[in-house]
């Protein structure tokens, strides 16, 4: 399929994106060097300066013949050579996507973003080499001792935990960092880095906008899941960490069987019915004026006394996320006083249509890039990309980028913890030596008519990472 070039003229001080369809390439206007001086994030957004019209076929090489004179895996084990410099002076990373099985649709949603990703940004040094992991450890072993073998200078994905716990021994043999896609934080670490949208990011942006908001009481309503857990450990680890008080964390069943009874405690219903109760009866024998009327106001009310937090974590999505939401109320949980907060999980449309979930805030991507590439991706492949589909881009855009860098050796930890980070199609991000990323989210408020930014995405990162 012919590719239209996507190119991104970026004003890093100003951090503004906007989409130039067609034209002559935009060149980079802030050099590597020039953005680590400066604190702003590299653009993986622009085509090299000296960037043709239309890239030599062999740019992307699918299913990798047998022309590339590859080197064998040493027998018995896993490869212990480091790739050696191409002859012919190309920069070779390597694409691992699950292209058959059952998550072939996503695979092959993130082989066409990475397409994009080479099209718009890549030099003509740069060479991309998919290999299919059909979604299992053994699939993703072999591809990436195939990759190594052709020379792969760096690895980007596998997509799941599994394939990525499988393969990282054998790119620590041979001397090659991994960018995977998934959102496992257990992965991260050694030569692993996590390049997918890691859920501590989510709560440790969502406690900072409440917290700044004047919020400081905080209570999570989570599943007992793996995913639910995690927020829960990083809820407790940054609510105290921006000087807020953790008040209640609660969980329910995976498949909301007892979100009911969950609810209810949360929201101490039983003893502020009690407290009504016991208030009514004090009032009840009374005869003057003062106590009628004030026994009129609670005979309206079902408890008294507030819940002892301002702000609630619900992180979760479709009918369970509506189911708890709107017990909320239903247990006199008033949430015009207690703000609801989301995860991306809540990145869905149509929020609004339940009136509790309406003003609930939320964490997203900036609005306008992610935007610019998902419709881009319908025009050029006639569907829309799934939502991981941005992370093939942006993996490829940076790898683009740190190819035609400064750094002696451009795929090394030290190129890709830049503590500047990078600024792609999900908004900035950055590595950490630990191998975990940070983000910066835009913030998203649910209304009637659709979720709303409130709060745009930071365009560069405060401080370098501690």
């Amino acid at each position: 399929m012919s590719l239209k070039p996507f190119f991104f003229a970026t004003v890093l001080a100003a951090g503004l994106l906007a989409g130039c369809a067609g034209g002559a390439p935009t060149p980079s206007q802030t050099p590597p060097a020039a953005a680590r001086a400066s604190g702003a994030p590299t653009s993986t957004l622009n085509a090299p300066a000296d960037r043709r019209g239309v890239l030599p076929r062999n740019q992307l090489i699918l299913g990798l013949g047998g022309d590339l004179n590859p080197q064998p895996p040493v027998a018995g084990g896993p490869m212990s050579q480091r790739p050696v410099p191409d002859a012919n002076g190309l920069v070779r990373v390597a694409l691992l996507a699950p292209l058959t099985g059952p998550s072939s649709p996503v695979g092959q949603a993130l082989l066409n973003a990475a397409e994009m990703a080479l099209f718009d940004v890549a030099d003509e040094r740069f060479v991309l080499q998919a290999y299919d992991t059909g979604g299992t450890p053994e699939g993703a072993t072999e591809a990436a001792q195939r990759a190594l073998s052709h020379g792969a200078q760096l690895i980007l994905g596998p997509l799941f935990s599994a394939e990525a716990h499988a393969i990282a021994p054998t790119a620590d043999a041979a001397g090659v960092n991994i960018v995977a896609f998934s959102t496992d934080p257990t992965i991260a670490g050694g030569r692993v880095f996590v390049l997918g949208f890691l859920v501590q990011e989510q709560v440790r942006q969502m406690i900072a906008y409440a917290r700044a908001q004047g919020l400081t009481r905080f209570a999570v309503l989570a599943p007992e899941s793996d995913y639910g857990r995690a927020v829960v450990e990083a809820f407790n680890r940054y609510v105290p960490a921006g000087g807020g008080q953790v008040t209640n964390v609660a969980y329910y069943n995976a498949d909301g069987t007892n979100l009911n009874d969950v609810v209810r405690d949360l929201a101490a219903y039983d003893r502020r019915k009690q407290a009504l109760e016991a208030q009514k009866a004090e009032l009840a024998g009374k005869e003057d004026e003062i106590s009628q009327l004030a026994l009129e106001r609670l005979s309206r009310l079902e408890t008294v006394g507030e819940v002892d937090f301002d702000a609630v974590l619900l992180p979760d999505q479709g009918a369970r996320l509506t189911q708890a939401a709107t017990l909320l109320p239903f247990y006199d949980i008033d949430s015009g006083r207690v703000q609801l907060l989301g995860t991306m999980l809540w990145n869905t449309p149509g929020l609004g249509r339940e009136p509790v979930m309406v003003g609930g805030v939320y964490p997203a991507p900036p609005q306008e890039s992610n935007r610019q590439f998902f419709v881009r991706y319908r025009e050029l492949f006639g569907r829309a990309a799934p939502g991981i589909a941005s992370h093939g881009y942006d993996a490829v855009a940076l790898a683009a980028v740190l190819a035609r860098g400064d750094y002696p050796q451009p795929f090394s930890a030290e190129a890709i913890t830049n503590p500047s980070g990078f600024a792609g199609v999900d908004g900035i991000f950055r590595f950490l030596p630990n191998g975990l990323s940070q983000r910066g989210f835009a913030i998203m408020q649910v209304t009637r008519e659709g979720a709303t930014e409130i709060e745009k995405a930071p365009a560069t990162f405060e401080a370098p990472a501690s």
